[in-house]
C-alpha cells in the first residue's frame, strides 16, 4: 500500500482554463480521504490526474515512493471507479472482474480465480456468470468495485460511486465501502459533492473551489470550524449563519442591535468598529420561546417565520430586526409562526470571520487560500 503526495499540481485546458491551481497534498498511506465541492471546482479533474487519464500541465504525482506523472494509467498501479461504474455488456461479471488481470496477461486461469474470489468477498457469488444488464444498481456498484480490487492496486480511487443509488441503497452502500476500505486499509480517494457523504465516511477530507483547496482536515474539524466563509456556506446540511456587523468593545453588534459577546477565542483578533462576520450554526443555537423582543440579552429576538419539519427535529427561521437566523430546535418544540422566541449562541461554538477568513483558531490543517497551496503533516 501507498500514499499519495502532489507538489505543486496545475492543469489547464485549452482556452485558458485552469482546473488545478497549483495544488500541493499529502493522503497517508491507508487513508479514507474524500474530495468535497460544487460542480466544476476541480475534483474529479484531480482524481483523473492522480489516475494518469489527465497529464498534468506543471507539478508532481507521487504513489507511495515513485512518481508517477509521466506514467500511463496502466502502470500506477491505481484502480479506479467510474460515476457510471464502466462495465463491459457484452462480457459477464467474471469477465468484468478479471479485466484488468486480463491486461496484465494472467492466465485464464488465474484470471477467473482472482475473480471468484474477489466476488465472494463482496456477495456476487451467484451472480457470476450475469451480464450488467441483469443487476441492479447496487450489484453493479459492487462488480465495479470488484474489477477495482481485483488486482490488488495500491491506492483505490472512487469518483462518485454512489450517485446513481436511491436514497436507501445509497446509506446501505456507503457504510458497505467503508466497512470495506478499512478491512482491506487500502488509501482511498472519493470524489464527491454530497457533504453528508464524505462526513459520514473520510478520515479527512479537502473541500475544493475553484480549482484550489480551501481547507483539509478531519470531518469533525472541517464541520466545526471552517476556515473561511467559502467553506462555512458550503458544509452543513442546514446552512450556518453569517451574519455581518462590528466589533464594538467585548461584543459584535448584528442584525439592528443585537449585541453578542465575541465568540471564544476571538479577543484581540479584531480591533473595535472593524467589519466582522459573525457564524453560528443553527445546531448551536439554543432555543426558547419568550414573549418579547427585547434584544439587551446577548441573544437573537424575534418572530418565529418559518417552522420546516426535518424528521427528528424543525429548523427555525427567526426574524430578527429584518436579519433572518436559522435555528434547530428537538422534536416536540416546535414554536409556531408568528410566535417570538430567543435563540441563544454557544460562544464556544461561535466563529468570527474577517476578509472571509476565520479568526478565532482553525480547524485541520493550514491552507493558503488565496494561492490555492495546501501544506500539512500526514497523520501518524
Amino acid at each position: 500500500m501507498a500514499g499519495i503526495t502532489l507538489r505543486g499540481l496545475t492543469k489547464d485546458y485549452p482556452g485558458g482554463v485552469r482546473a488545478l491551481d497549483a495544488l500541493d497534498l499529502e493522503i497517508a498511506d491507508g487513508e479514507f480521504f474524500a474530495l468535497l465541492g460544487p460542480s466544476g471546482c476541480g475534483k474529479t479533474t484531480l482524481l483523473r490526474t492522480i489516475a494518469g487519464l489527465e497529464v498534468a500541465t506543471s507539478g508532481s504525482v507521487q504513489i507511495g515512493d515513485a512518481d508517477v506523472t509521466r506514467l500511463p494509467p496502466g502502470r500506477r498501479d491505481v484502480g479506479m471507479v467510474f460515476q457510471d461504474y464502466a462495465l463491459f455488456p457484452h462480457m459477464t461479471v467474471t469477465d468484468n472482474i478479471a479485466y484488468p488481470l486480463r491486461i496484465k496477461k494472467k492466465g485464464k486461469a488465474e484470471r477467473h480465480a482472482a475473480a471468484a474470489d474477489v466476488a465472494s468477498a463482496l456477495g456476487l457469488d451467484g451472480l457470476l456468470e450475469r451480464r450488467p444488464n441483469e443487476l441492479s444498481g447496487g450489484q453493479q456498484q459492487r462488480v465495479a468495485l470488484a474489477r477495482a480490487m481485483a488486482a490488488r492496486p495500491q491506492v483505490f480511487l472512487l469518483d462518485e460511486p454512489l450517485s446513481n443509488l436511491d436514497a436507501r441503497l445509497r446509506l446501505e452502500a456507503r457504510t458497505f465501502l467503508k466497512r470495506l476500505q478499512k478491512e482491506l486499509g487500502v488509501t482511498t480517494v472519493f470524489v464527491t459533492h454530497d457533504q453528508a457523504e464524505a462526513l459520514a465516511m473520510a478520515d479527512r477530507m479537502a473541500v475544493m473551489e475553484s480549482g484550489r483547496i480551501r481547507q483539509v482536515g478531519t470531518p469533525s474539524e472541517v464541520f466545526r470550524r471552517p476556515a473561511s466563509l467559502f467553506v462555512a456556506s458550503f458544509i452543513g446540511s442546514t446552512p450556518m449563519n453569517l451574519l455581518p456587523g462590528h466589533v464594538r468593545g467585548e461584543g459584535v453588534v448584528i442584525a439592528g442591535e443585537t449585541v453578542l459577546p465575541l465568540p471564544d477565542g476571538a479577543r484581540g483578533t479584531a480591533s473595535d468598529g472593524e467589519e466582522v462576520v459573525y457564524g453560528i450554526r443553527p445546531e448551536y443555537l439554543d432555543f426558547s420561546l419568550e414573549n418579547t423582543t427585547d434584544m439587551s440579552k446577548g441573544t437573537f429576538a424575534g418572530r418565529v417565520a418559518v417552522v420546516e419539519n426535518l424528521g427528528s427535529s424543525s429548523l427555525v427561521t427567526l426574524d430578527v430586526a429584518g436579519t433572518l437566523v436559522h435555528v434547530v430546535v428537538g422534536e416536540g418544540r416546535e414554536p409556531g409562526p408568528g410566535d417570538h422566541g430567543r435563540a441563544r449562541p454557544r460562544s464556544d461554538r461561535a466563529l468570527l470571520y474577517r476578509d472571509g477568513e476565520l479568526l478565532n483558531g482553525r480547524g485541520g490543517e493550514m491552507t493558503n487560500a488565496r494561492d490555492g497551496g495546501l501544506m500539512g503533516e500526514r497523520p501518524g
